[in-house]
């Protein structure tokens, strides 16, 4: 089916506007954006406000390009740029990208660059993207540049298919009929493969498409859209929350499955994902396992996603725009604002997502242009939390007794998130004498997400922004060891010395913290401290809940015993879930007040308890008094509104 696409308002508007001087010679759609291509980019200089103003008439986001045939020779324009960068600004590399006509900055602090954009433009006919070099070198962040590099002519081809796609005229809802309607295809009575379809009169999207690490490749650790006669290629945009793999661990199965439409998240979580989409992979294969997908699919995945900042609002489909706002959850984690239609309707999905803030992170955002219906997680629904500080007291006074008694400390981690949040806190414990400065061995994948996060300072804490811009790294302390590759891990849990041990997986579901286990859980001097939640039916959870033999196959195909006499502890204040209490405060912050609110990811006691809370206190938290409260299960569907 081929589609019209209207510019007459878009194209008088820019050529109203924009001075004849620029020399317009194209106008593109790039995915979301208007490109607009000029032969004299010159009047940006002059007027600085003139593409806002111009964003602001015709409602989309616009880029200006310049024609190929003003662009210098990438030997002056290298010249030209060492030039006018200040050596403060700690350039570290430069690249060119032919096919769109932009030159890749990297510095150590891009603030001193951005405000050269303009003039760079101008003198060179190149449009920079300005990059930041990160404290910590991270391959990931290297290889997502690269690889967009590499691919500059695939992505062209798509991003002006995507845009053609998203702008085209509305074919179903021309007379103002229209509807929405959700399914849960996962996370509903349960915390793993959270997966929503959004479905309008126009468009089909996905909010999310993870799995559920407790229960294998089976087919319920998989959302259920094969239950619903929905194929990949039928799908318009995927739009990512954040990058655990609960939430984004399936998305390259679809395009193994024939899909080839946008994947929407910020920059973070696009890294991160990549990351550990790559870890699942090969810790699926070394355990013998056939992965659901493959590198390739991954690879594939990356070309086709679009990163988004906080609070820009983006077309992304020809009747829905999108928002993310910080959810607090993890580096990168958001809350969607989905506004469909013109005013006809808005939902907003928390995702993961934390009412509090933390050492890492800022606390959620609750403020919208609008709301209509509130899908909100109830991982914790049933419980409330320590308080931060508590939660920190707690973990310094086991480590001091196990080191006391000459014992280790094993404390299984998420590698984003919670991993560089104990990091910090024990940095500042060392430092300021609550703790013995002893030896604090971090696994490999953590030193890499955490070298992401260097990437990011703009969406950590305030106190950890403070630190990384005066040039110190919260996460280079003195007694901190990177393990990188294979380490003799024996070695370590025998030395005579107290040490503290990060390493994932925090549920012991795989990876090095289940080998560290093994070995240090016979010794009652040790201590094992869980500081995530831990899902029902992981290694973890039995542990936790009382479990003092487990099972398992040795190298030789054996059954072996291992007898659990190290201390077990569990501190629940790190969450970077909301608890019951936070939940119910963003309830009261929320503005404006959602007309229905559907309960998601949480197991089925936790969702139940949130919402006999939520009733019970509906008036306190100013909730509307016929308030629609749903608590779904999987492959429920409701229609949220139509105008048919």
């Amino acid at each position: 089916m081929s589609f019209k696409i209207d510019l007459s308002h878009i194209r008088t508007t820019i050529f109203r506007l924009l001075p004849p001087s620029a020399q317009v010679t194209r106008l593109e759609f790039e995915g979301p954006e208007i490109a607009i291509y000029v032969k004299n980019p010159s009047f940006l200089l002059e007027q600085s406000g003139i593409i806002a103003q111009i964003a602001k008439n015709i409602k989309k986001r616009v880029v200006i390009r310049t024609d190929p045939s003003i662009r210098k020779p990438k030997h002056e324009v290298t010249e030209y740029l060492k030039s006018i960068i200040p050596p403060e600004a700690g350039l570290e590399d430069i690249a060119f990208d032919d096919v769109l006509g932009e030159v890749i900055i990297k510095a150590k602090n891009p603030k001193l660059v951005y405000d050269k954009a303009n003039r760079i433009l101008v003198e060179t006919g190149w449009r920079p993207r300005i990059l930041r070099a990160p404290p910590m070198r991270s391959r990931i962040y290297e290889q997502v540049i690269e690889g967009y590099l590499r691919e500059s002519e695939y992505r062209q081809r798509f991003l002006r298919e995507l845009g053609e796609a998203i702008h085209r005229d509305v074919l179903l809802a021309k007379d103002g009929s229209n509807y929405v309607r959700i399914t849960i295809l996962g996370a509903a009575q349960e915390v793993g493969r959270s997966a929503i379809l959004v479905e309008t009169a126009e468009s089909k999207i996905l909010l999310d498409f993870g799995l559920n690490p407790a229960r294998g490749l089976s087919p319920n650790a998989f959302p259920r859209l094969d239950l619903i006669g929905l194929e990949p290629e039928d799908i318009d945009a995927v739009i990512v929350s954040h990058a655990h793999l609960d939430h984004c661990g399936l998305v390259p199965y679809l395009f193994k499955y024939g899909y080839r439409g946008p994947v929407y998240a910020t920059e973070a979580t696009r890294d991160l994902m990549i990351l550990l989409l790559k870890d699942f992979l090969e810790v699926t294969e070394r355990e013998g396992k056939e992965p659901p997908f493959s590198m390739r699919d991954v690879e594939t995945m990356l070309l086709h996603t679009l990163a988004l900042k906080y609070n820009v609002v983006t077309d992304i489909a020809p009747d829905v725009r999108l928002t993310f706002y910080n959810a607090g959850h993890i580096l990168g984690s958001a809350i969607v604002h989905l506004h469909i239609g013109n005013g006809f309707y808005n939902i907003v999905y928390t995702g993961d997502f934390k009412f509090g803030k933390t050492r890492l992170l800022e606390k959620a955002d609750a403020v919208f242009p609008r709301v209509d219906t509130l899908i909100m997680e109830g991982t914790y629904g049933a419980s409330d939390q320590p308080r931060r500080e508590e939660a920190e007291q707690q973990l310094i006074s086991i480590i001091k007794r196990t080191i006391e008694r000459r014992g280790k400390v094993l404390i299984p981690s998420l590698s984003v998130g919670r991993a560089q949040e104990i990091m910090l806190i024990l940095a500042e414990a060392m430092k300021s004498g609550k703790l013995p400065k002893v030896p604090v061995y971090i696994e490999g994948m953590i030193q890499e997400v955490t070298a992401i996060h260097t990437a990011y300072p703009e969406l950590l804490s305030r106190s950890v922004r403070q630190y990384l811009d005066s040039g110190e790294n919260p996460f280079e302390y003195e007694t901190f060891i990177r393990l990188e590759g294979k380490e003799p891990r024996t070695e370590i849990v025998e030395k005579p010395e107290p040490a503290i041990i990060i390493a994932t997986s925090g549920m012991l579901t795989g990876g090095p913290a289940v080998e560290y286990f093994k070995l240090m859980a016979p010794n009652p001097d040790n201590s094992i401290v869980f500081v995530s939640y831990q899902v029902e039916g992981t290694l973890g959870r039995k542990i936790k809940d009382g479990m003092r033999e487990v099972t398992f196959v040795n190298s030789y195909g054996k059954v072996e015993i291992l007898k659990v006499k190290m201390e077990v502890y569990a501190v629940e204040g790190f969450s970077g879930h909301s608890d019951r209490q936070q939940l119910l405060d963003y309830l009261r912050a929320i503005e404006p007040k959602p007309s229905k609110l559907i309960l998601v990811h949480g197991e089925s006691n936790a969702i139940q308890s949130l919402k006999d809370s939520i009733i019970r206190n509906r008036a306190k938290l100013g909730l509307p008094r016929n308030l629609e409260l749903y608590t779904p299960r999987i492959l429920d569907s409701y229609t949220l509104a139509f105008n048919l």
